[in-house]
């Protein structure tokens, strides 16, 4: 009797083990997600419940009963809805015309749409206010009274600013079209105009509603842009910031903080229920749409491609005028006296953000790709919650979570605290904020390596470690090579997510460029900014002549 139990026993044993063996991974993947993104969540909405009499419903009523408040939600929810329309419009049109048409310079073109990733994100600001400020440049050449401060000036600052990213979403929907629907459409004799609104627009639906929420999150939760040009007109993301660093009111910041954390939230929830209806369009037996020659078409998205590319060149191009300018705009002399950098703390923002986006590459690198490997290679019920917390990011604006590292951190008797107010905990927030970008491309690359590869090992007496490390890695090299640039750009240029961590000692590039901006010193901000894009260019410069000297030619660094 007793040796039937035994038996009955064993297989629930041998179920336990591989059970464990598969979701063991996933949570020791999972640990670092708990920390560095659910943990602050937590803290964050604890402490916007948090009253002088204890847990209560007190901060949100004294919000919501404030009138100011009320404008400013509306406020952002005006700024947002319309440039996040505008920016997807353009975007789409810009990305047609790379995409679908003949017109000439198209490569160059497509760069001029993403130069705008590599400056930092309130470049666009910056670049209106030197143009139609009170001293812009055009108002003083053409003796204008342009006032871009205000409504008006967020949401053009906020297209300028999102429109790269609607770009390169738009463009890759865009890239890929079977040409026999289109052969069949012209054969039942429908114009080009109703093949565009019949054939074109639902084949990229899925494309436009993921730029919709990537265009719709960055405007509500951008902090850079509407604290440049915004003047009076208050968003919720600069109330966050006047409310923690301006009056040290955390739990009314914790407040507003999660109504910015509601919309992006919901919007990436619906975001993720279209796209998962998505299904291929390509198949073994597509033919390749090869856009035809169209003289009226091409001149047309000539003209309007080259309107959107003068507005992005002048934005950068008048920082980096600004920059060698001996006193905007009063002595407009060349001179190089800006790049001196004899402000507080002198060039060390800048080294601070190579070496704090240095170690956001690596960290991320490791970081996306372990997840990735794990949901990949180890499926289970963790897996699935592992995946989870891996997208979770992309619903977390970037103040939010930085709220949460202050709230969370900054307490003696927490093991973390021992890196909080450093470069490193800077990287960190940098590499969980874009996580889930990074998670994404990572699992997109990791699917497209089929699982023989892991067979054959195994029938050779490899083991996943080595398996993963002669295989899987070379495989891989390309995409981590551009995960790595993704997350040192973004760590370069990000302001949003790091504002509230920075110390003296810990001083951020495109933070001192907020900063110096903001008390009139435009020349040093500009060359702060110029700075920046120099960085990031050279950083490209070198990784892809990596890629070129490796025989990955064709592989793209910017995604």
């Amino acid at each position: 009797m007793i040796a039937i139990n035994k038996e009955r026993a064993r297989p629930v044993a041998v179920r336990r083990r591989n059970w464990l063996a598969s979701a063991l991974p996933a949570l020791i993947v999972a640990i670092p997600l708990i920390l560095f993104v659910l943990y602050p969540l937590i803290h964050i909405l604890g402490r916007s419940f948090s009253t002088p009499d204890g847990l209560g419903l007190a901060n949100y009523a004294a919000m919501l009963g404030n009138e100011r408040f009320l404008r400013i939600t509306a406020n952002s929810f005006a700024v947002t809805i319309v440039s996040a329309a505008l920016a997807i419009v353009l975007a789409y049109a810009f990305a047609y015309a790379v995409q679908r048409s003949t017109m000439p310079l198209r490569n160059l073109f497509r760069l001029i749409a993403v130069l705008p990733l590599f400056a930092p994100s309130l470049v666009q600001a910056q670049g209106l206010v030197l143009l139609f400020g009170r001293n812009g440049l055009i108002n003083r050449s053409f003796g204008l009274s342009i006032d871009l401060y205000g409504y008006w000036g967020i949401v053009i600052a906020s297209v300028l600013y999102v429109f790269p990213y609607a770009f390169l979403i738009l463009s890759a929907a865009l890239a890929v079209a079977d040409a026999r629907i289109y052969e069949s459409a012209e054969m039942l004799g429908a114009s080009k105009w109703r093949a565009f609104r019949t054939v074109t627009l639902p084949g990229t639906r899925y494309g436009l509603a993921a730029a919709i929420f990537v265009c719709f999150t960055l405007v509500i939760t951008d902090f850079g842009n509407p604290m440049v040009i915004g003047g009076d007109y208050i968003v919720l993301a600069s109330e966050v910031y006047n409310q923690v660093i301006g009056q040290a009111n955390f739990e009314m910041g914790t407040v507003i903080g999660m109504v910015l954390l509601v919309p992006a939230a919901i919007a990436a929830i619906v975001e993720k229920r279209v796209s998962a209806r998505q299904f291929s369009l390509i198949n073994e037996h597509s033919k390749p749409l090869i856009p035809q020659k169209d003289r009226l078409r091409d001149a047309l998205l000539l003209g309007v491609v080259l309107l959107i590319s003068m507005a992005i060149l002048s934005i950068v191009l008048v920082v980096v005028f600004a920059s060698f300018v001996h006193l905007w705009p009063y002595r407009m002399t060349f001179s190089l006296r800006h790049y001196a950098f004899d402000v507080q703390n002198g060039t060390q923002p800048l080294w601070n953000s190579i070496y704090v986006s240095l170690m956001a590459a690596g960290i991320g690198v490791m970081a996306v790709t372990a997840a990735a490997y794990v949901i990949e290679k180890f499926p289970s019920p963790a897996a699935r919650g592992l995946y989870f917390l891996s997208i979770l990011p992309a619903a977390v604006p970037g103040m939010v979570l930085g709220l949460g590292y202050i709230l969370a951190f900054n307490n003696p008797a927490n093991p973390i605290y021992a890196i909080y107010g450093t470069l490193l905990i800077i990287a960190i927030a940098n590499v969980y904020y874009y996580h889930a970008h990074g998670f994404l491309i990572s699992g997109t690359s990791m699917k497209q390596i089929s699982g023989r590869f892991d067979e054959a090992s195994a029938t050779l007496g490899g083991s996943r470690l080595q398996t993963f490390a002669r295989v899987t890695l070379p495989l891989l090299f390309p995409t981590l090579v551009g995960i790595a640039v993704f997350f040192f750009m973004r760590s370069m240029v990000t302001l949003s997510a790091v504002i509230f961590l920075i110390t003296p000692n810990t001083q951020m590039a495109a933070v001192s460029v907020l900063y110096l901006q903001d008390r009139g010193a435009t020349n040093q901000a500009a060359a702060f900014s110029v700075c920046i894009i120099a960085i990031i260019m050279i950083v490209l410069l070198a990784m892809r002549l990596l890629l070129n000297a490796t025989g990955h030619r064709h592989i793209s660094l910017i995604r």
